[in-house]
């Protein structure tokens, strides 16, 4: 079969302009795998003079003419944002185009309409790019385990956060310093504000926690804590412990204290956390991102790679155009996510969590008491505590068993006001401690 299956091209910038050089790079492998030649019908832009690269006659600004043009087969979107993305995308699905996408900030809110127009104009949506960059996580996650029951999806989805928390650990500078190197190397943006406020890493956790519980799973669900608290302090006091800190993407299923699977809901987050030295995530440095997945069969199962750039989305992008292209060809739509399990989204105040908390107390007799008496009061039960003195002041370091996100936040707050506490220099949550 010679007839091109033509693309239609939504953006060029680093993650655009490096799917149009591997579509030609790579065109006769890709004519091979698929069946037919691929052949670029457009690429809208909005700025053309600013894509000398490109061939003129490729370009366009009228992005809703090529998305909805007879001859385009399939549209890849790579513009991000909301709008107009997200009327493009639907003007292709109603026009019968199958839709590759790197769009998180899209899928994570606003999935269900999407899948639900692909499903309806029986074409594909395929997003593998839009999580954790080239690493093969979402096809795996909606096909491969579609057959498991998963409890837990835990990851580093933000390579730039996890680069500012390993350089703090190696160097011990504090956030400010290591999000200059970070911003200098061309880590972290210009406004690095969706990265370090954990925005970018809440939508990669809705698409994850959507698709491994089969439930609709939005960013307005999901808890978010970004690192711009985390302080040299912080991650000294991880390593005394023997952890790092890292900022996590937690998506679980939660069953009901009852045992009763109908009463199960679905807890998702994102916030820093102290981990063990000895958990495969901790190992996880620099700008890489990995995901860890625990299910009912298959166990505990590790994706790692590279998390972001051109060339590394740019594979993600064209992994998916092979399959839904290989669909078109064939003429049928690929599986399509499920959301029949319906879970509730549990709010952070219900969902069980550790705490690592340092006080400065006065260093006197019953101070000790009284601060665990508090942490009695509220519920919550103290696994290990540490306190150095010096002079008249100490340092009290606690880490709490799980307890109520809401109990210990309590604990915290009761703990302000005793007269004997000076101040809660620092508190974050723990993960993966037995």
């Amino acid at each position: 079969m010679t007839t091109p299956l033509k693309v239609a091209l939504l953006g060029c910038g680093t993650v655009g302009s490096d799917v149009l050089r591997l579509l030609e790079d790579q065109s006769g492998d890709l004519a091979a795998r698929i069946g037919r030649p691929v052949e670029v019908a457009g690429v809208a832009v909005r700025r053309p003079d600013r894509h000398p690269d490109v061939p003129a006659a490729l370009l366009t600004t009228d992005a809703e003419a090529l998305v909805t043009r007879p001859d385009v087969d399939l549209v890849v979107e790579v513009i991000g944002g909301i709008e107009p993305a997200r009327s493009l995308l639907m003007a292709a699905f109603e026009a019968g185009k199958s839709v590759v996408s790197a769009n998180k900030a899209l899928l994570a809110d606003d999935g269900s309409a999407l899948h639900a127009a692909a499903a309806k104009a029986g074409v594909d949506l395929y997003y593998e790019a839009a999580v954790a960059g080239a690493i093969p996580l979402l096809r795996p996650l909606r096909e491969s385990l579609a057959g498991d029951q998963l409890r837990r999806v835990v990851g580093i989805v933000n390579g730039t956060t996890n680069y500012i928390l390993s350089r703090m650990a190696e160097t011990g500078h504090g956030f400010t310093e290591a999000l200059a190197e970070a911003t200098e190397l061309g880590y972290a943006e210009a406004d690095p504000t969706a990265d370090v406020d954990g925005f970018d890493a809440a939508a990669k956790a809705a698409i994850l926690a959507s698709l491994a519980f089969h439930t609709e799973v939005t960013a307005a669900d999901v808890y978010r804590e970004g690192i711009s608290a985390v302080t040299a302090t912080d991650v000294a006091r991880a390593a005394e412990i023997g952890c790092t800190v890292k900022l996590l993407a937690i998506c679980e299923r939660v069953t009901a204290d009852d045992g009763d699977a109908a009463s199960d809901s679905v807890a998702v987050r994102v916030h820093p956390a102290m981990i063990p030295t000895t958990h495969p995530l901790a190992a996880v440095g620099g700008a890489f991102n990995a995901v860890f997945v625990e299910a009912e069969a298959a166990g505990q199962l590790m994706f790692y790679g590279q998390g972001a750039g051109g060339r590394p989305t740019a594979s993600a992008v064209l992994g998916d155009l092979v399959a839904v292209a290989r669909n078109r060809v064939a003429g049928v739509a690929g599986p399509g996510v499920t959301t029949y399990a319906g879970l509730p989204a549990r709010p952070i105040a219900e969902t069980p969590t550790r705490y690592h908390v340092s006080l400065d107390v006065a260093d006197k007799p019953g101070v000790l008491a009284t601060v665990a008496q508090e942490f009695a009061r509220h519920g919550v039960s103290i696994a290990t505590v540490r306190q150095d003195g010096h002079g008249d002041a100490a340092t009290l370091v606690i880490v709490t068993h799980s307890a109520p996100d809401a109990a210990l936040s309590a604990t915290v707050a009761a703990l302000r006001e005793m007269p004997a506490v000076r101040g809660v220099t620092s508190i974050l949550r723990v993960e993966g401690l037995s």
